[in-house]
Order: structure tokens, then C-alpha cells, then sequence
């Protein structure tokens, strides 16, 4: 298909969406999406645990740098570089996925990115020296972290802003477990095993489930098949697909030729392209966003690359006792996704009601002029402060051998508040970025990921300089320092995104 002219296509777009709207209740008259309750659960579900590969092929490796180091001969700082790189890789390459999924599908680009990620792994498998390691990590990189965009992609397919809350749990599965499995897996191999396993690891496991994705992961992309009720074409079908439309045609549930051209108007394969993504990104409303994530997350990485050092050099642990040290990060996000999904619905409602807005299950309704940004950020921002005040309480045990109780403690109320923030954060982003879910968290990954990386190459001069808790009190400082932001966006958010909208409708926002 030919590449349509972006004002033009996001123009037809707005005046086809506020068609399907009531302008009475400011409520959609059809469900936003034919998946049942639990099709909707195991599709984000599914596309979370995708996106559990670009942490844990970060993360994995953090027990095995001195083993890896010591085995290539090199120094441990070099080898810290290709944590770098990766983060590097982790926020450019889905700027040039989201937007082409956006158009194109899910299917495809999940395609894209796990024959790349398969690749990479075979490669790391069989190389033995450290400039390739320095390289196929970056393709790794580019492979996986795809696929983040990719599964908040399919909850802006499917969710709505009123039950978005209740999926954060299923949504934030792979940045769950990511963090805190993926160092007692790597601790294990590395442990009883030679470090190339780690990558043999990988290679088979991401195999298997990019078989699974691809024999049962429908497609979900609304420029493709709309609510859900469009059949798919056949270069996107699943078996899944296949199932679920014929049942729909037996109740003789089927669609027109009409429809099926009035919803894939607007579908192209083009070459990726990271345009739409620097779009979202240099949005005022969407830059707040990614300044305090980003630097939130940069916190995040120092803490994560100098804890791996401090539970070796001062409590003299070994690659697995360290790798279960990670543990409590995980069990803090757990706990957090059940028990903050609930809150921002419960917020949610609380601020539709006072709004005079009804809240309809299943109905997509017109955010245009309510306070989505208020409702969000309400829950987001004590937690971002929460994450500073344990990152400083981080920095003044770490180094120091205190009862092994205190960082365990502070690793899960880390996981718990960082875990709470992130999610709350996407959720908005979503919220306020209908129809280009997948670029918009293209774009949180940016500057997440870039912001990490700087943190992770810095936090051991900074330590050696000034010591780790001045080190780790100068990163918090530096997060509070943004946060007014956020408070600016609880006042003026809805303008900044009313006047952003106006200039889509009149196609001057380039």
C-alpha cells in the first residue's frame, strides 16, 4: 500500500473515532473491542512475558561480568561498557518497531524483532572474544526491547482508560519479573555452567516462545482488524484467528467488504521508521513524562549495576547468593501491580463521577475534556518520591556491612514504589496517545533507557569519588529536582494535550 500523508491519515482518523462517539455522554456507542475478559488477559499477558526478553537478557547478566571478564581476559570496566551499549540499543531500537507496528500490526513486528533477538543469541553462543560480545549485544539489544513497545501497544488495542488500572498486574509482568528473576537464572548457569550458556539459555527459550507466539498470539493492531471483529489478512493470521472468526460466523457475526476497507484505510507496510516515535517525543505534555521516568529509571540502573559489586566485595557472595539478592525487587513489583491497579481504577472513577462522566465497561469514552492527567498522577507521584527516598537509603548501606534484613527490606519497597510509578506513568501515556500506544512507549523507553545508561557508566566514578551515598543521594536529587513537572502537569496536562489535539485536527502539528 502506498505511504499516506501522516496529517491526513491522523485527521481521518480523529473524525472517524469522534463519529463512533455519543456526544451526549461523551461515551463510545460500541465496545472498544470484541475480546472477551479473559482473551483480553491472556493477550496482554502474552505480550508482557515477550517483553520479559529485554530485561532479562540485561539483567541475567549482571551475576557473570567478573566471571565473564576474567574469561576474556579483559578489564571488568569494559565489560560493564557492554551493559551500556545495551541500554544504548534498549532505547533506540524501538523507535524504528513501534511506529511501524502502529501500521503494519503486532504480528509482523514481533516477527521482526525475535528473528533479530534469535539471531544475536546464536551468535553470543559461539563467539569468545570481546569485541563480539561487544557487538551482538547490541543486536540482542535492538531484538528485544522491541518488544516493550510492542505489549503496551496491544493494551492501547484493547483497554480502555476506565479498566486500564485492573490489566497494570497482567501489563507489568515482564518488567516484573525481569529484574529479579533474570540475575538468579544467570547466577545458576554462570555458577554450574560455562558463561556461553547464558546465551544457549536464551537462544532456546526465546525459540520456544516465539513458536507459541506465533501459532496463537492474535492480531490485535485496530488499523488491521478494528475492534477485533475484522478478520485479519493472511500474512497476519494466527491459529487463534482462525478459530475465533469462524466461531463469529457460525452466530453469523460477519463483517462487510465496506467495513473491512473503511478500517484498513489507513494500514501500510513501510519501511521503519523512528519519525513517529521523535513525534511523541518532542510533545510538551509527553516530555514531563519522560524527563522524571527517565531520570526515575536512571536511579534505577546505578542501583542495579552497583549492587552486583557491593554483594560481592562486602558480603562476599557468590554469583547465585548475589543473583538472590534481586529477589525482593520482584516481590515488591508483584505486590505493587495488584494492589496500584486497583487504586488508579478506583481514582479513576472517583474523578469521572466528580466530572459528571459515566463510566461504561467496555466503552471507550472522550477524554477530551476530563482531567486523565490529574486521576493518573495523583497515584504516581508519592510513589516517584517514595523511589527517591529508598534510592538515597540504598546508597547509605550499601558499602557498608549492615544487617543483610536492611537492603532486602529497601530492595522491595524499591520494586514496589519504582514498579507503581512506571506503570501508572505508561498507563497515562496510553491515555493521552490513543491509537499510537506502541510509539508512545517507544518514546518512555528513550529516555529511559539512554538516562539509565549514563547512570550505570557513571555510578563507579562516582562512588570511587564521593563515596555510595552521596553518589546515590545526587541521582535522587537530581529526580526530586524534576518532579514539579509532574505537579504542573496535574493543572495544565489537559490543556497542553486540548491544544495538541486542535492542531491535529487542523493539520498543523508536524
Amino acid at each position: 500500500m502506498s505511504k499516506e500523508d501522516p496529517a491526513t491519515t491522523q485527521n481521518g482518523r480523529l473524525a472517524h473515532e469522534r463519529s463512533e462517539f455519543d456526544q451526549g455522554t461523551g461515551t463510545d456507542t460500541r465496545d472498544f473491542s470484541v475480546f472477551t475478559v479473559s482473551q483480553k488477559r491472556a493477550i496482554v499477558a502474552t505480550g508482557s512475558l515477550a517483553a520479559f526478553f529485554s530485561p532479562l537478557s540485561s539483567s541475567i547478566y549482571f551475576p557473570a561480568l567478573d566471571t565473564i571478564a576474567h574469561a576474556l581476559g579483559v578489564s571488568i570496566s569494559k565489560v560493564n561498557l557492554t551493559v551500556t551499549t545495551y541500554l544504548i540499543l534498549q532505547g533506540i531500537a524501538p523507535m524504528l518497531i513501534a511506529g511501524f507496528s502502529d501500521t503494519a500490526g503486532r504480528r509482523p513486528a514481533y516477527m521482526i524483532c525475535f528473528t533479530i533477538y534469535l539471531a544475536a543469541n546464536l551468535g553470543l553462543g559461539l563467539q569468545n572474544s570481546y569485541a563480539a560480545l561487544l557487538v551482538l549485544r547490541c543486536l540482542q539489544s535492538a531484538g528485544s526491547s522491541g518488544t516493550v513497545a510492542l505489549a503496551n501497544g496491544l493494551v492501547g488495542d484493547m483497554i480502555t482508560s476506565s479498566e486500564r488500572g485492573s490489566y497494570i498486574a497482567f501489563a507489568s509482568l515482564g518488567s516484573m519479573l525481569g529484574p529479579s528473576l533474570s540475575p538468579v537464572i544467570g547466577g545458576l548457569i554462570s555458577q554450574f555452567l560455562d558463561w556461553h550458556w547464558i546465551f544457549w539459555f536464551l537462544l532456546i527459550f526465546s525459540g520456544i516462545f516465539f513458536l507459541l507466539i506465533m501459532l496463537f498470539l492474535p492480531e490485535t493492531c485496530r488499523k488491521v482488524v478494528g475492534d477485533g471483529s475484522i478478520p485479519p489478512p493472511s500474512t497476519h493470521t494466527s491459529i487463534s484467528d482462525i478459530i475465533r472468526h469462524r466461531k463469529r460466523e457460525k452466530k453469523g457475526e460477519t463483517v462487510s467488504p465496506e467495513e473491512i476497507a473503511e478500517t484498513r484505510k489507513n494500514f501500510a507496510f513501510c519501511f521503519p521508521s523512528p519519525i513517529p516515535t521523535l513525534k511523541v517525543a518532542t510533545d510538551l505534555e509527553t516530555g514531563a513524562i519522560l524527563l522524571t521516568t527517565g531520570l526515575m529509571y536512571a536511579g534505577f540502573y546505578a542501583v542495579m549495576t552497583g549492587a552486583t559489586t557491593t554483594f560481592h566485595e562486602v558480603y562476599h557472595f557468590n554469583n547465585i547468593q548475589t543473583a538472590l539478592m534481586y529477589l525482593p525487587l520482584g516481590a515488591g513489583g508483584v505486590v505493587s501491580a495488584f494492589v496500584t491497579g486497583r487504586i488508579v481504577d478506583w481514582n479513576y472513577r472517583r474523578h469521572a463521577k466528580r466530572a459528571g462522566m459515566p463510566v461504561v465497561k467496555k466503552r471507550r469514552q472522550d477524554l477530551s475534556n476530563f482531567n486523565i492527567e490529574k486521576a493518573r498522577l495523583e497515584i504516581a507521584i508519592p510513589m516517584y518520591y517514595l523511589s527517591a527516598v529508598v534510592m538515597v537509603s540504598l546508597g547509605w548501606v550499601m558499602g557498608r556491612k549492615v544487617n543483610l534484613a536492611a537492603p532486602i527490606i529497601l530492595l522491595f519497597i524499591s520494586g514496589w514504589s519504582l514498579n507503581a510509578t512506571s506503570q501508572v506513568l505508561n498507563a497515562l501515556m496510553v491515555d493521552i496517545w490513543p491509537g499510537q500506544s506502541a510509539a508512545a512507549t517507544a518514546a518512555n523507553n528513550l529516555m529511559r533507557c539512554e538516562l539509565g545508561a549514563a547512570a550505570s557508566a557513571a555510578i563507579n566514578p562516582m562512588r570511587l569519588a564521593m563515596g555510595w551515598g552521596w553518589a546515590y543521594t545526587t541521582l535522587a536529587l537530581i529526580s526530586v529536582a524534576s518532579s514539579p513537572i509532574l505537579w504542573l502537569m496535574t493543572r495544565y496536562g489537559i490543556k497542553w494535550r486540548q491544544r495538541r489535539m486542535q492542531k491535529l485536527k487542523s493539520g498543523q502539528w508536524h
